[in-house]
């Protein structure tokens, strides 16, 4: 397939965003891939900040980033994404050149506990304000549950009344698979 497929895209516009020495953020931890990815990206001389409400996922971040070195180069917050503002060092506020968001539930937990469209919203809009110009934040949307697909909706009415002059709004998705496939909007601020 020439296609990429949903996730290698996400990744591979956060490697066009985020150089070594640059600040990223990783607002859903799951199991600890992106913040891996991302801790690669950044370098030595840069830093990701995860953030996740489930001690599952602190831990299994944990776990990935320390088997791979890369655990220095990522403060992990059990919080959620909602407070990124706060917890993030104003020093490294404006400099944020990638976030990646994926929504749902953690894999192989608890399924009650998902992401909610007004915390994911109000973590995009802070990201918004901290970012450099160009930086990308990627909402993996997985919308195959109840409550995915209202946040899915709520999610995509925010991001169409983004103002074109602020950011660059896309969405990537494959539109003639069964069992609502996950999908990316793309923000990039300008």
């Amino acid at each position: 397939m020439k296609l990429e497929r949903i996730l290698p895209f996400a990744k591979q516009l956060l490697a066009k965003a985020v150089k070594p020495g640059d600040i990223a953020v990783d607002a859903t931890l799951g199991n600890g891939h992106d913040s891996l990815f991302l801790a690669e990206l950044v370098g030595e001389n840069g830093k990701v900040y995860g953030f996740d409400i489930q001690e599952e996922a602190i831990e299994a971040s944990k776990e990935r980033l320390s088997e791979h070195n890369m655990h220095e180069r990522v403060t992990l917050f059990h919080e959620g994404h909602e407070k990124i503002k706060q917890k993030i060092p104003a020093a490294d506020c404006g400099k944020i050149t990638g976030a990646i968001f994926n929504l749902g539930y953690l894999p192989g937990s608890d399924k009650t506990v998902v992401t909610k469209p007004e915390t994911t919203i109000a973590a995009v809009e802070q990201l918004l304000n901290i970012m450099e110009p160009e930086g990308i934040i990627i909402l993996v949307i997985y919308h195959g549950h109840s409550e995915g697909a209202f946040e899915r909706d709520a999610v995509l009415e925010y991001c169409q009344t983004l103002d074109q002059k602020s950011a660059h709004v896309l969405m990537y998705q494959f539109i003639n698979q069964q069992n609502h496939p996950p999908f990316i909007v793309a923000i990039e601020k300008r």
